[in-house]
């Protein structure tokens, strides 16, 4: 009966407006007070319900759920009343690395001077291996620089050897197949050559381009000439010029020319008119001037004629003997 007047009562309650007025203001404060209001209006409904004696629904849908709530509510109440305890009764943690005393310090220094030391011996060992390999390669170098010398002393001593050899070879190639006059040997090459290659080639074989000195010595290397080119007329080179000075010829040995033998014009036969003109080809010698200043030997009559010295012709050579 009781429980009869109090559900009517709140049904007027209701119906006055009280609760459309509750909805507003919860409307109204939903950023402040929109929870609180929630939570009164379901506690309302639940005095309600268990004044009438109604069972609660959502506890008879989800029995599990509202346990599994209520145990959650209790779990997390309980875990941050321990939280506090634990923060509480916790004492302060000690730093994970302590901090390093004197005597720590010091052995790590001296650990270090240790390692540094040990290097330092390691570097002057390989600094004194390496001055050894210098030392060995300095000796090395010494000897390659000897061996080198004495090797260039044999290979110039081998060659003025073979320019020795090749002189005598050449001296005595020329006096066994030319002519031997006295102390002197001549020899014809058919080879033609300027008159500086020619006494190049002369000088290599130990000898010179011919010098006769006085009449004997022109006598017999015109025959010598004569027999080795007739029946054919050859100028030879000898080893007489006037490069130094115009008129002034010399042999190659530097000696002043005293004997000539150039050739001259044929003499008109007696009783025929003299010519003023000189005869085309054979005018006397020498008559080049400063164009023609090395003197060459006709083979067939042994005249001495000037030439350009660049002119290619025969050259006898002279070897001592």
């Amino acid at each position: 009966m009781q429980a009869y007047w109090f559900f009517g009562a709140l049904v007027v309650l209701q119906l006055l407006g009280f609760g459309h007025g509750a909805r507003g203001a919860a409307r109204e404060w939903e950023g402040g007070w929109g929870g609180a209001l929630e939570e009164e209006r379901e506690r309302e409904a639940l005095m309600l319900k268990e004044a009438l004696g109604l069972p609660d629904r959502r506890r008879e849908e989800n029995p599990a759920s509202t346990a599994e709530g209520q145990g959650t509510e209790v779990t997390e109440e309980d875990q941050g009343d321990e939280e506090e305890e634990e923060a509480t009764q916790a004492p302060p943690t000690p730093s994970s690395s302590p901090s390093p005393t004197p005597e720590d310090t010091i052995t790590y220094i001296l650990g270090r001077l240790a390692g540094l030391d040990a290097g330092l011996h390691q570097l002057h060992v390989r600094l004194h291996a390496l001055d050894t390999r210098v030392v060995e390669l300095t000796q090395g170098l010494r000897q390659l620089r000897e061996t080198t010398g004495n090797t260039r002393d044999t290979v110039e001593t081998l060659q003025e050897a073979q320019a020795r050899a090749e002189r005598e070879h050449g001296r005595l190639e020329g006096c066994l197949k030319g002519l031997r006059l006295g102390h002197k040997c001549f020899f014809l090459s058919r080879d033609f050559e300027t008159q500086p290659a020619a006494q190049a080639r002369c000088a290599a074989r130990g000898g010179s381009l011919a010098q006769p000195a006085d009449r004997q010595q022109m006598d017999a290397l015109a025959r010598y000439l004569r027999a080795a080119l007739a029946p054919y007329n050859w100028p030879v080179w000898l080893g007489v010029h006037d490069r130094r000075a115009e008129g002034l010829y010399l042999f190659e040995n530097g000696q002043r020319v005293s004997f000539f033998a150039w050739h001259r014009a044929p003499s008109p036969e007696p009783g025929a008119r003299p010519s003023a003109a000189p005869h085309p080809l054979s005018p006397d010698q020498p008559n080049g001037g400063v164009l023609e200043n090395c003197v060459a030997q006709a083979s067939d009559d042994g005249s001495w004629w000037d030439h350009d010295c660049d002119r290619r012709l025969y050259f006898v050579c002279e070897f001592p003997f």
